[in-house]
């Protein structure tokens, strides 16, 4: 099973016409489609984090469904956070922390939290030139 974590943002955004849910889903299909070929069977599910106040998040939730897969006989899990360029604070104690403790918690037995692109050259390597293509004739 991979978990894909995108950051949450509250729903009302959303209704106010913010791209931000279709583009998460845009990605997740895209990384399913690109997996599917070497990983036939993989099963991929979209999930939002880091949610606080009180507006309602765009969901499902990352930690409950870490639970609810759990719960239902998941053993095997990675989770990735694609819109995470860099790992930070909230990737790390969110996903590869609190979200390993839920999962185990609940009866999984091998979670895998995916570091972000910072964390290989060949993932920089792939950043700066993005930002190079970018920023062309800017700098």
């Amino acid at each position: 099973m991979l978990l894909l974590s995108f950051h949450g943002i509250p729903v009302r955004a959303i209704r106010k016409g913010d791209p931000y849910q279709t583009h998460c889903e845009a990605t997740a299909h895209l990384l399913t489609d690109a997996l599917a070929a070497d990983w036939p069977g993989l099963r991929v599910q979209l999930t939002y984090q880091s949610r606080f106040g009180r507006a309602k998040w765009l969901e499902p939730s990352t930690e409950a469904v870490l639970r609810e897969l759990a719960a239902a006989g998941t053993k095997r899990i990675a989770v990735a956070a694609p819109g995470f360029s860099t790992d930070c604070l909230e990737t790390r104690e969110e996903l590869a922390i609190r979200g390993r403790e839920l999962f185990l918690a609940a009866g999984g037995s091998d979670f895998a939290a995916l570091d972000c692109l910072n964390a290989s050259a060949a993932g920089m390597d792939m950043l700066e030139a993005l930002v190079r293509r970018e920023l062309a004739g800017w700098i």
